[in-house]
Parts: structure tokens; sequence; C-alpha cells
């Protein structure tokens, strides 16, 4: 297999795709940002601290490494593009894709095309990491009854209304009504918001997360792991159903226990329905 370069945000993720590569006898070269990367994530491990916005040199350090393949894995905390120190090549790259860059997607879609167009191949995470794929059904041993599951399509409504705008990939709905949409905080944080946003003596909130239509499937596809479960439980949710076969799993084993132990449903869902089911 040809050396892999992870390009690594926050979590577990990344540490898992370079173990995985390394029990195969393959190698693994990682780029950890600043601010972003946990540090454990490169320990023992080949790597190079970058900052966001040095596109030419993090290009040059993959090379060095002898890297063919990347793959990007791991929540990015996005900053303004005021806050960033852009090196010529990442300002070039966004006079290039103009508003196209504003959006989580697109933006996302040009780092992969920067990637391409210095000759790496960008590979998604599900193709390096086999077996995290949420498939479709309820894992869990409480199941969304209808009223859940009548949310559950209001959130389908309108994260699919939504996708042009490239905003988020999630959603918090509780009886109907819209509490949050995930925008720049990130799901954990929207979780925690639409908590306190919830009314009481109903039925708790559902969270809806999907990947985004036409979304680019090598880049930030939709991701679960223990904390999500454990931030639905504290905010108060019933439940959460994300999209089979295209949202990460982390720690299936793992997410499944703390729900069951806190009677949370986790179910895989079709992003896209004609009719309610």
């Amino acid at each position: 297999m040809p050396k892999l370069g992870i390009l690594a945000g926050g979590g577990v993720l990344p540490r898992r795709i370079a173990e995985r590569r390394l029990e195969s006898g393959d190698g693994v070269f990682v780029i950890a940002f600043e601010g972003q990367t946990d540090p454990e994530t490169v320990e023992g491990l080949e790597h190079a601290w970058m900052r966001l916005g040095a596109t030419g040199a993090t290009l040059k350090r993959l090379k060095e490494a002898s890297v063919e393949e990347v793959v990007m894995a791991g929540p990015m905390r996005r900053p303004a593009f005021s806050d960033l120190s852009l090196d010529l090549r990442s300002a070039k790259a966004l006079a290039r894709a103009g508003r196209k860059a504003f959006g989580d997607d697109g933006l996302l879609s040009l780092i992969i095309e920067e990637l391409e167009r210095d000759g790496f191949r960008v590979v998604g995470i599900d193709d390096v990491l086999g077996g995290y794929l949420m498939p479709e059904g309820t894992l869990t041993d409480a199941v969304p009854g209808e009223a859940a599951r009548q949310d559950i399509f209001r959130g389908l409504e309108v994260l699919t209304a939504l996708s042009p705008a490239d905003v988020g990939q999630a959603v918090a709905v509780q009886e109907g009504l819209v509490l949050a949409v995930e925008a720049v905080e990130g799901t954990d944080a929207m979780v925690a918001r639409a908590g306190q946003l919830k009314r009481s003596g109903a039925p708790g909130p559902v969270l809806v997360k999907i990947k985004k239509l036409g979304q680019e499937r090598r880049a930030d596809l939709p991701t679960i792991g223990v904390e999500t479960v454990r931030g639905a439980v504290s905010a108060g949710f019933q439940g959460i159903a994300v999209e089979a076969g295209s949202t990460i799993l982390v720690d299936r084993e793992a997410v499944v226990a703390a729900a069951d132990a806190e009677g949370l449903f986790l179910t895989g869902i079709s992003a896209l329905r004609d009719e309610r089911r």
C-alpha cells in the first residue's frame, strides 16, 4: 500500500486510522494542526505540526515524507479567514474559489482540489477504516416511537432544505419544533444549546444528522461517538437518528452500551425518503 498522509483534526479517528494502517505494515505520516489536533494523536508517529493556512508548507512536508495517498479525518474548528495567516498558495486557492469557499463542504472540496493538483490521491475515511459506517436500522434496545419517527422525518426535511446553503449536518427536533440547527459551533454544542430550549413535560428532542446532498464523501462525513451519546443524554434527548452508510460510528459497542444504559435510541436511517415510514 502507498504511504498514507493523515490530515488530522480532533478526536480519535486520525489515531485509529494510523494504527489500522500500521497494523497492516504500511507507512503513515500525520499532519497535525496547531490548535486543532489532540497531541496524543501523534505520539510515537511520524508527523509534523503545521498551522492552518500554510497550504504550501503542508504539501511540501507531505511530499518530503513520500506520501502518495491522503485522508482527512477528525473535526476541525473553522476560524474566520481574517484570523488566519494565509500563505500565497492558500490565498490564490481562495481567490479562485470565490464564494464557494464560504461553505463547509465547499472549503473542504477546495482543499481536496489542491491536494489532487499536487498529485496526491485523496481517499475517504471509509476507504481506509472499514467497518465504521452506521448500518441501517436501530442498534439499541430503545426504538423510536411514532412521534419520534415524525420528528426524524421533520429533521430530514429541514436538513434537505438547508443542504444547498452548505451550513451544517445536524438538527434537533422536538414534537415537530426545530430547536436548533448546527452551524459553526458543531454538533455537541448544538445539542447542549437545544437542551436549554427543549419543552418540559414532553418527550425529549431527537438529534438528526446526515451528510449534505451532493457532499464530498472524502471530507467531513457525519460522525458520532460515545461523547455524542453522553451529550444527548445530558441535554435530555430521547434518541439519535443518523444516515446509514454515510455516518462514521466510532466505537460501536461502546456507543450502543452507553445509549442502552440511558434508554436512548440510536437508529440508522435513509436520508432521502419519498414517504413517511
